[in-house]
C-alpha cells in the first residue's frame, strides 16, 4: 500500500506543471454544469482529464472518481482515489488562488474519511506547493518543475517536515452569503471576527493554507439555503480534513470531525469547519 501511496504523490508532482500551465489556456471559458450542478469551466475539465491519465496508469489504483464525473471509474485493484480537480475554478479569470485536491482511501468510494491512508493538495498561487499527509505527518513541498519538465523528473523541493499549525492562531476564512447564516454561526463569527484577521480569498484550498501558516479556522458552514452545506465530502472535507488533523487541528461538521461522517453517496455535500483545535471545539459548543 505505501508504495502505491508514493506512486500517486510521485503523479501529482509530476502532472502538478501541467495542471498549472492548462489553467492559462482556459481562462474564463465555461463548460457546462458538474454532477453537483455547479457551473463547470473548461479549466476544470481539463485538468479533471490530465489527472484521470496520470492516476489511472498506477498499478495499485483500482478506484478514481472526481468531482467533475457522475461515477467512479474502476481501474482495476487497488486504492481508491478522489480528486477535486480545480478546487476555486471561479477564480481562473480573476487569477486569484486555486489548486487541486487528493484523497487516498483503501476502501471503495464513497468512503468514511477514517478509511483515508493519505491526502494531499496542491496550490496554485505565486509560487507552487504542495502538502502532503499521511502516517500522522504532513510534509509540505514547493514544485519547481515546469511543463517542460521531462518525465522522471524529481521536481519538488522539501519546504517544511512535519508540518504543524501554530499556537495562536491569526486568521480566519467563513464562506456562504452573511445573511444566509444560521444564528448559531453568525454569533460565532462575531467572536471570531474580533479576535482574528480576515483572509477569505474564494477557494477554500487557499484559505484552508493561510490557516496552516498562520494558525486559525476555515468554515463554509451549513446555511438557512442548504443546510448541508456546500463542499463535497469525499473530494474536499474528508481530504482537508485528514490534512488539518495530521498537522494538530480539528475538523468538525458543527457536531463531530468529518471523518467521522458517515458517507452516503458520492457527492454528498457537508459542512466544513477547519482549524485550531481551540477554535473548532468553540464553533461545536455553539452550535451545540
Amino acid at each position: 500500500m505505501s508504495d502505491v501511496v508514493d506512486e500517486v504523490v510521485d503523479a501529482v508532482v509530476a502532472v502538478a506543471p501541467d495542471l498549472r500551465a492548462a489553467l492559462a489556456d482556459h481562462r474564463g471559458a465555461k463548460g457546462g454544469t458538474n454532477p453537483s450542478g455547479d457551473e463547470q469551466s473548461l479549466a476544470d475539465r481539463k485538468l479533471d482529464d490530465l489527472l484521470y491519465e496520470a492516476l489511472t496508469r498506477i498499478d495499485g489504483v483500482g478506484e478514481f472518481a472526481s468531482e467533475e464525473r457522475e461515477s467512479v471509474r474502476d481501474c482495476g485493484d487497488g486504492l481508491s482515489v478522489a480528486i477535486d480537480p480545480l478546487d476555486g475554478s471561479s477564480n481562473v479569470e480573476s487569477n486569484n488562488s486555486m489548486g487541486t485536491i487528493v484523497g487516498v482511501y483503501d476502501e471503495p468510494l464513497p468512503a468514511s474519511g477514517r478509511d483515508l491512508v493519505a491526502a494531499a493538495y496542491v496550490l496554485f498561487g505565486p509560487i507552487t506547493t504542495m502538502m502532503v499527509a499521511r502516517d500522522g505527518e504532513v510534509t509540505e513541498y514547493v514544485v519547481e518543475g515546469d511543463a517542460d519538465s521531462e518525465p522522471g523528473d524529481d521536481v519538488r523541493r522539501t519546504v517544511g517536515e512535519d508540518v504543524a499549525l501554530p499556537e495562536d492562531p491569526v486568521v480566519y476564512g467563513f464562506g456562504g452569503r452573511v445573511p444566509d447564516w444560521t444564528d448559531g454561526f453568525t454569533e460565532y463569527a462575531r467572536e471570531i471576527e474580533s479576535e482574528l484577521k480576515l483572509r477569505y480569498g474564494g477557494a477554500m484550498i487557499g484559505d484552508v493554507n493561510q490557516v496552516m501558516t498562520y494558525g486559525g479556522v476555515f468554515a463554509y458552514p451549513g446555511l438557512q439555503s442548504r443546510p448541508e452545506g456546500k463542499l463535497r465530502l469525499q473530494f474536499e472535507g474528508n481530504p482537508m480534513a485528514y490534512i488539518v488533523e495530521s498537522a494538530g487541528g480539528r475538523s468538525s461538521d458543527g457536531a463531530q470531525s468529518l471523518l467521522d461522517v458517515e458517507p452516503t453517496g458520492l457527492h454528498q455535500r457537508v459542512p466544513v469547519h477547519l482549524g485550531n483545535e481551540d477554535l473548532v471545539d468553540r464553533l461545536e459548543a455553539t452550535l451545540a
